[in-house]
């Protein structure tokens, strides 16, 4: 749980842009790859990952105004990159309105009394689990995986 308004940003923009380059790091051509037949695929992951933090914002009573169409899945991923860019930038320009007091406030999330505090640890984890998934499917489609918390084992070899 986020406890300052500080924390929870800093904390969000590393992440974000962690995660801006491993939706980055998929091509047009691999977009379709997925573990297995009927599983998810990078694009779908990338596109999910770019419009869930408004589903998450509005949970801590964030209202995001983007020219993106959140609705509808572009066509390439380099407009999936430009939309997430204009999601989190937005998301942190909104959630540097809240006051830390605001973060342990409970409000009704998912049929649960949470803290906004918990549910912006929760849109963290989310994009972090997501973004494992992605790495995963990078490496199957033979695609380069960068590093994240640490090197590939390509970047030590290189």
């Amino acid at each position: 749980m986020y406890r300052t308004v500080k924390d929870f940003l800093q904390e969000w923009q590393e992440e974000a842009e962690l995660t801006k380059s491993v939706i980055g790091a998929v091509t047009d051509e691999k977009k379709n790859q997925a573990i297995a037949e009927g599983h998810n695929t990078l694009s779908w992951l990338s596109w999910h990952l770019a419009t869930t933090p408004a589903f998450f914002g509005g949970g801590v009573g964030l209202e995001l105004h983007t020219s993106a169409d959140l609705a509808n899945e572009p066509q390439s991923i380099k407009e999936v990159v430009e939309t997430y860019e204009a999601v989190t930038a937005e998301f942190a320009k909104q959630a540097s309105s809240l006051s830390d007091e605001a973060l342990e406030q409970q409000v009704d999330f998912l049929g649960a009394k949470v803290a906004r505090g918990v549910i912006l640890r929760k849109l963290v984890n989310h994009q972090i689990h997501h973004r494992g998934q992605m790495t995963v499917l990078l490496r199957q489609a033979g695609l380069t995986v960068p590093g994240v918390y640490g090197p590939t084992k390509e970047q030590q070899l290189g």
